[in-house]
């Protein structure tokens, strides 16, 4: 949802676009099936469809110093066309000429030039560099509607209109006059006759400019925008839709730029984009919101929502596998996995979940916050069903439910592992465990509520005997414990870490009986191993989920999908997906595979 401009309504009225991390989601609007385009190495920064709908160009950002890709696709065949790189750093804009000859490219910050491509060729006709080293960095780039030789580009105190002199391989730029005033543009429309094109500003108005002679022919509204016009559609009426910074989509009339019908969306607006001729239209978010607005009622419905903050638990309830929740900062969310929707939204302002879990019976969500509460929830409603204050000094980094659901064991960032009573009206503390002298990671407990194992940041695992209430083995490591898990038939763990081995332990007597490679780089961040305990799933800062033979010690499936670090994952109970989170704030659902 941060990508400017990302989210775009293909021509065919049928499919929606936008950028998720390194790949291209295609989605159809009546199925909501997903197309992946992968061919990225980094997070996409620019996508845009060619007017014709055949062809579709995306950029990437890269390392400093090193060059960003443009890619080129085909939209019917989903595949890729070309690799285009001259840029460095990254790609700041792109725009296809109307007859699809040439694709104009933008240059990021360190780069600063613009270039044009001929598409047929797919080779640089001629580049140049974007801006004045008087004015600041183009950051807006649009070709003209109907000439495929002219196009705009515009940016921190810089509007130019180019020209293409293909015989002598040169672009042209004009300066366009503003007189006095000074604006930083962010968003940027030409009309479809090419007599005017209209700039949005961070300050919060519009200016109409005269293409031919360069020159602004009026600016309004009086009041301005708040946070800035960042959004820009053009009606065939000559009416203008605005979407600010501050959430608000306007209406605004043509010659006054007044606001004639306003609404108020969450987050600020980073796209607008026409379904055909504009009686509907798409809104994006940076809250990571999809909004379908209709132009007659404009009133605005909610089409998808996502994190937009990093995920840090996965949980699915007992049994079943068309419900799961994530939590990220200030929220906790039920989806529905066969319609990919969001069922439930719990927020808590200002606040990180760290970990969530199911109550065996249903009947609540319990969550673990580093404001150091333990709070509980309807699942149906998301009410708030008690609150355990002061359970930990540092924050509660992680949570786990007794199968009869009369105790919670929580995990601090100090070390201390509690474990509560929970009774109808009261909840009592039990009794205080202290042995790790870093941050607890993962608890896991045993099917018969006798035993649970705790995995800590200071290198040990140590499994309690929480009748008791003392410690019956620690298992010692030169690593971070990041997750732990037992075998179903529970004489085994698996455990894992920074140190990215996969190592399996006696429960017994605490001892090591193998230890794995689980990836080649980066932290192993979650696992989660099957019913019948034959396979596991792992998934850390390498961004890829592996899924490995219990038994043989060996990977069977590799799924390549994050552009960031995976935090945890689990296997549905029924073996149908395995869903995985990352620090990117996505959730992506992997086909369980068909063992032959």
């Amino acid at each position: 949802g941060h990508i400017p401009f990302g989210l775009i309504c293909h021509p065919d009225k049928e499919h929606l676009l936008y950028p998720l991390g390194c790949t291209v989601v295609i989605q159809d609007l009546a199925s909501k099936k997903q197309v992946f385009l992968h061919g990225h190495t980094n997070n996409v920064s620019c996508v845009v469809i060619s007017r014709s709908g055949m062809l579709i160009a995306s950029g990437q950002v890269t390392f400093m110093g090193f060059k960003a890709d443009i890619i080129l696709w085909d939209f019917q065949k989903k595949e890729l066309l070309a690799r285009l790189s001259l840029h460095k750093g990254k790609i700041e804009g792109l725009a296809f000429s109307p007859n699809d000859l040439y694709l104009v490219s933008l240059g990021g910050p360190d780069d600063g030039s613009v270039v044009v491509w001929s598409v047929p060729t797919r080779e640089a006709v001629c580049g140049s560099p974007a801006s004045a080293r008087s004015a600041g960095n183009a950051t807006v780039i649009e070709c003209s509607a109907c000439r495929d030789e002219m196009f705009v580009t515009a940016g921190n105190g810089t509007i130019r209109v180019w020209e293409l002199d293909l015989p002598n391989r040169k672009i042209r730029p004009t300066e366009c006059q503003t007189g006095q005033l000074r604006r930083v543009i962010t968003s940027l429309k030409i009309a479809d006759d090419d007599k005017y094109f209209y700039v949005g500003t961070s300050s919060g108005d519009v200016l109409k400019v005269n293409t031919n002679n360069k020159l602004m022919t009026e600016y309004g509204p009086q009041k301005k925008f708040s946070l800035g016009v960042t959004a820009l559609l053009l009606l065939k009426t000559g009416d203008l839709i605005v979407g600010t910074g501050g959430g608000i989509v306007a209406l605004c009339n043509g010659s006054n730029y007044k606001a004639m019908k306003r609404i108020q969306v969450q987050g600020g607006v980073t796209s607008l984009t026409c379904r055909g001729q504009g009686h509907q239209f798409f809104v994006g978010t940076n809250m990571c919101q999809i909004y379908r607005i209709n132009y007659t009622a404009f009133k605005e419905e909610l089409i998808a929502a996502c994190h937009n903050e990093a995920v840090h638990d996965i949980v699915f309830p007992l049994g079943t596998s068309d419900l799961f929740a994530t939590c990220s900062k200030s929220d906790i969310r039920v989806w529905h996995t066969p319609e990919n929707r969001e069922l439930l939204r719990i927020v808590i302002p200002n606040m990180t979940c760290y970990a969530i879990e199911f109550m065996k019976d249903g009947k609540s969500i319990i969550s673990a916050w580093n404001d150091g509460k333990i709070r509980a929830f309807m699942p149906e409603t998301g009410r708030l069903m008690y609150v355990i204050n002061n359970a930990h000094s540092l924050g509660v980094t992680a949570i786990a439910a007794t199968n009869d659901c009369k105790w919670i064991v929580s995990g601090g960032g100090e070390g201390q592992v509690r474990v509560w009573a929970i009774g109808e009206k009261t909840r009592k503390l039990e009794v205080v465990l202290k042995e790790h002298i870093s941050a607890v990671s993962c608890i896991k407990i045993k099917k018969n509520d006798q035993e649970c194992v705790t995995a800590s940041l200071d290198g040990t695992c140590i499994i309690w005997d929480i009748v008791r209430f003392i410690r019956k083995q620690m298992i010692l490591a030169n690593t971070l414990f990041k997750c732990v898990c037992y075998h179903p038939e529970e004489y085994q763990l698996i455990t894992s870490g920074t140190d990215r081995r996969i190592a399996y332990w006696e429960v017994f007597d605490g001892s090591a009986i193998r230890d794995l490679e689980g990836s080649l780089s980066g932290s192993i961040n979650g696992m989660d191993i099957t019913s019948d305990g034959a396979y596991f799933v792992t998934g850390g800062d390498d961004h890829l989920v592996k899924m490995w033979d219990y038994n043989e010690g060996t990977v069977t499936h590799v799924g390549v999908g994050h552009s960031g670090n995976i935090t945890r994952l689990k296997i549905c109970p029924g073996n149908k997906y395995i869903v995985s989170v990352s620090a990117d704030g996505a959730i992506l659902l992997w086909k369980y595979p068909d063992f032959p």
